[in-house]
């Protein structure tokens, strides 16, 4: 007989949030970095216009970092210096995981920092096992929803629960 396991003892692996505005994808990003920690690797997915440098940008402020913040398509990646380090990567231009590594995407610099990597989903996950994935899907023009979703739910809780926290707000604000 297997003993069964209360549900509430099953880390969650998947957290979703609705965005219904620029401002709004900012602020979650800003939100989920006041709980990055050194050596966090995020990688966002989404279709072009989804949000995926709009959620950067905010990530960038939630880590103090006061430079601009753009995609950066043509340069592969950029490095900010905030409360961590932040490796901003862009790999719409690539074709694969070949040459994501052979370009230096992936070096040991990043457990000094937090990577965000837009376009992820063109690195197979089996590369970069432990990252929590963001996935952000147009429902209109305005609206989103973001999925937090991780193979890893006790090295990632503390995003899930953050990205709950910020909606539940959000919508105690809306409410008001």
């Amino acid at each position: 007989m297997t003993p069964s396991v209360p549900a509430a003892a099953v880390p969650a692996r998947l957290a979703s949030v609705r965005s219904s505005s620029t401002e709004e994808t900012r602020g979650l990003g800003a939100a989920l970095a006041g709980v990055a920690e050194a050596g966090d690797r995020i990688a966002l997915i989404g279709h072009l216009g989804a949000g995926k440098t709009q959620f950067a940008k905010g990530f960038a402020r939630g880590l103090g970092i006061s430079d601009v913040v753009n995609s950066p398509s043509f340069t592969l990646m950029s490095e900010y210096e905030g409360r961590l380090r932040l490796f901003h990567q862009d790999l719409y231009r690539l074709a694969g995981a070949r040459e994501a590594l052979a370009g230096g995407l992936l070096d040991e610099r990043q457990e000094s920092g937090v990577t965000l990597t837009e376009w992820a989903d063109r690195l197979e996950s089996g590369i970069d096992p432990d990252r929590l994935e963001i996935r952000l899907m147009v429902n209109s023009d305005d609206e989103r929803t973001i999925e937090l979703v991780t193979a890893h739910p006790e090295r990632h809780a503390r995003y899930l629960a953050r990205a709950v926290a910020w909606a539940a707000r959000r919508d105690t604000d809306a409410a008001t």
